[in-house]
């Protein structure tokens, strides 16, 4: 007996469904290499599953960017928008671009010169003139920046010893009050220990008169 037709419709169960889609998946993959190996075709082939995970198989010396350029000109749709062309156009631009900088970064260096002509070389050593002119320029500015610099740090100097005479004066002078009032502060401990007798008591004019 031969085998029973199977219904195509989608597999309820995720198990059996998951289950049919590697088997088949590497079917058509095996298709894919043997119709390339027997038939000598280029050959495509990019499969995503239910999970996101991507499989393809491209044949041997085939590019798939060729590949797709020949898809949009045998059937003439557009694989590619306005804006990733805009995108595309975008980076050939900024390449050619990096390409010419670093040229003209070897030209400066001197170097790969031989083939630029007369005018050339002329625009050439007015940049390179300028360019020196603008170092000079810069250098003397930060001469004339560290110069200033140590002026100040000189006048500063000069200023210290003064500042420092300054700030022993205060010192001592902040010593001296400080021993002035320990002193009286003893002074005034050792009288309110000695007994009312013998404490020294003010002078009274107005008592020798009434005598």
């Amino acid at each position: 007996m031969g085998r029973g037709k199977i219904e195509i419709k989608r597999i309820e169960n995720s198990s059996n469904r998951q289950v049919t889609y590697s088997k088949r998946r590497n079917g058509i993959m095996k298709k894919a290499k043997e119709i390339t190996v027997l038939c000598d075709a280029k050959v495509s082939l990019i499969i995503f599953g239910t999970s996101g995970k991507m499989h393809e198989y491209i044949s041997p010396s085939t590019n798939l960017i060729d590949m797709l350029d020949a898809y949009q000109k045998a059937t003439g749709k557009k694989l590619w928008d306005a804006k990733h062309e805009n995108l595309s156009n975008e980076i050939d631009r900024v390449k050619k671009e990096n390409d010419s900088m670093q040229i003209e970064l070897r030209h400066l260096k001197g170097e790969d010169i031989t083939s630029l002509n007369h005018k050339e070389l002329m625009v050439l050593e007015d940049a390179l003139e300028n360019g020196i002119s603008s170092i000079r320029d810069r250098q003397s500015e930060i001469v004339k920046i560290a110069r200033k610099n140590g002026q100040i740090l000189e006048e500063e100097n000069k200023q210290l010893p003064y500042f420092w005479h300054q700030q022993e004066l205060a010192n001592m002078k902040n010593a001296v009050e400080e021993t002035e009032d320990v002193y009286h502060q003893r002074v005034r401990d050792y009288q309110s220990q000695m007994p009312f007798a013998f404490r020294v008591q003010p002078m009274q004019p107005n008592l020798h008169e009434r005598i």
